[in-house]
């Protein structure tokens, strides 16, 4: 087994948002982003970097997709206004399988539905269209928010794993892995679609 099509940097529009592939010239309006509201400094538990780290952030996440690792993509509403990131990684062609994950957004964003319709882009991009088995979902156990957004999705909880790494505070850091697989796809897809067409 192995991809449809090999994983690639790809634009996925959707009537809310367009996830465009990552690029330099992203960084002023995910600075804008990262910046409503501090979210750095309020989401501690997450990889979301500060102002200062967010050009080293975007190299590492450039650095990763050149490695064949990451596929990095900056989300924008339908004005054009940047959000935030997400990214497909952990991708293995063996399965095949890649995760879905590394995402932030700025607050005004959440319960916009541009989240949820970024996911949906995203889901169906990598079961459509590259042909995975399994996507799957890894976040902090004292996420709760992330938790029960990947739980609408109609994702299923695969563990928790315990003291798999530390915060940047030291604190040690439990996991909760979640998973669609492919058989589930089409109940997911159409949860999905049903709560964004409730928006229209």
């Amino acid at each position: 087994m192995t991809f449809t099509i090999a994983p690639a940097p790809v634009t996925l529009t959707g009537r809310l948002v367009e996830l465009r592939p990552l690029d330099p010239s992203h960084h002023d309006g995910l600075l804008d982003a990262l910046t409503e509201g501090e979210i750095w400094k309020r989401a501690w538990y997450t990889s979301i970097p500060s102002p200062d780290g967010l050009s080293t952030e975007i190299e590492r996440r450039l650095g990763l997709l050149a490695s064949g690792e990451m596929i990095p993509f900056t989300a924008f509403d339908a004005a054009g206004r940047a959000l935030g990131m997400t990214s497909f990684y952990d991708i293995a062609a063996d399965v095949p399988r890649l995760h879905i994950g590394y995402t932030w957004n700025r607050p005004s964003a959440h319960g916009t539905g541009t989240n949820a319709e970024s996911k949906l882009l995203l889901l169906r991009h990598a079961f459509d269209e590259l042909g995975v088995f399994r996507v799957g979902l890894t976040t902090q156990w004292v996420n709760f928010q992330s938790r029960a957004a990947i739980e609408r999705l109609g994702a299923k909880q695969d563990g928790v794993m315990r003291a798999i790494s530390r915060y940047r505070n030291g604190a040690l850091r439990d996991s909760v892995e979640y998973s669609i697989i492919e058989p589930e796809w089409p109940a997911v897809r159409a949860n999905l679609e049903a709560r964004l067409a409730a928006r229209a």
